[in-house]
């Protein structure tokens, strides 16, 4: 039956979870109030087989429902947490202390493993503005651009500390991108890294993908899916920085091109996501926001750990939460 059904457009499991919920006798979603509920366990339901843990935070603005699954447990942020460090760093622009014009020099010694600046300039002799940096940080997922963002933003303490000001608990910066690739996979800093990747994925490929138990314990860089998700609110609502910081940001996450088959896997063809995206190991992750029909959108935390299954599997998981949210919140609209 799963690889049959096809109602309205929706993918196969996407109208079978619905469909379960009408054997079921489930009323619709939105007819009562522990429809939240009913969905959560859907979520659940759904990805029991794709992922290890589950971490999911969802609303739409204006709305007090909220759809939670395990919203108070940490996960690793992987590179989520760009989203903090690049309004931390906008918010410094704001106050006038740096400006997105301003040119910054990229010295080798900060070259890390990373999308652009590392693999489109090989050379020495790299200077890009903030605007730009910023820019390839959340749409390329950058690390040598985000461990230079970080720096300009004040460290990880000061990106920590705008959290706690703008009211985010649960959320923490502890390191560089630089720093947790070491941590992780044993990757120096440099324009080494490059090389050293690539003998990693030669001759253990495994390894790039497999979780790490002390890793995800360690307590560095977390954030559970509820104090993600009130992120996002206060910036959807201008609540973190200016309008015109607000509006960089979000156009830069309009425009992300890493892990598109997450989020917007199972949607809509069209449909509109402004996210950011993480990984490393067993964590896959994507929040950001999604538009529905009407033109509004809602805020949507996927986290993940702990997977031992196969990366596609993990992709496709975060597209079935991110179908099913939409399906919710579309019909509650309504």
């Amino acid at each position: 039956m799963s690889d049959l059904i096809h109602k309205n457009g929706f993918p196969a499991r996407c109208a079978n979870a619905l469909l379960l919920l009408l054997l079921l006798g489930v009323p619709a979603f939105a007819q009562e109030a522990n429809d939240a509920d009913r969905t959560s366990n859907l979520l659940k339901t759904l990805t029991k087989d794709l992922v290890g843990v589950l971490g999911v935070a969802a609303q739409r603005p204006g709305y007090q429902g909220r759809i939670l699954v395990n919203a108070d447990e940490p996960f690793p942020m992987a590179s989520t947490y760009k989203i903090p460090i690049a309004i931390t760093l906008l918010r410094r622009i704001d106050q006038g202390e740096l400006r997105l014009d301003q040119l910054v020099p990229v010295p080798d010694e900060a070259v890390v493993f990373s999308q652009i600046i590392a693999s489109a300039f090989p050379h020495s002799g790299v200077t890009i503005s903030v605007a730009n940096l910023i820019e390839v940080m959340i749409t390329y997922s950058d690390n040598t651009a985000t461990d230079i963002c970080l720096e300009l933003a004040g460290g990880p303490e000061a990106v920590t500390k705008t959290m706690r000001s703008l009211g985010i608990q649960g959320l923490h910066v502890d390191r560089s991108t630089a720093e947790l690739l070491k941590d992780f996979y044993g990757i120096d800093a440099g324009r080494t890294s490059l090389a050293q990747v690539a003998e990693i994925a030669r001759t253990d490929p495994q390894r790039i993908h497999a979780p790490r138990a002390d890793f995800e314990a360690d307590g560095k860089d977390k954030s559970t899916p509820r104090a993600m998700l009130s992120l996002l609110l206060a910036l959807k609502a201008g609540e973190t920085m200016s309008q015109a910081g607000t509006d960089f940001l979000l156009g830069a996450m309009s425009r992300t091109v890493t892990k598109p088959d997450r989020l917007g896997r199972l949607l809509p063809k069209g449909t509109q996501v402004l996210h950011k995206t993480g990984t490393v190991g067993g964590v896959v992750n994507d929040v950001g926001y999604i538009r529905l029909p009407g033109g509004d959108e809602f805020a949507i935390v996927v986290f993940t750990k702990s997977s031992t299954t196969d990366p596609a599997d993990r992709e496709r998981a975060i597209g079935e939460v991110a179908r099913s949210l939409y399906d919710y919140f579309a019909i509650q609209a309504d």
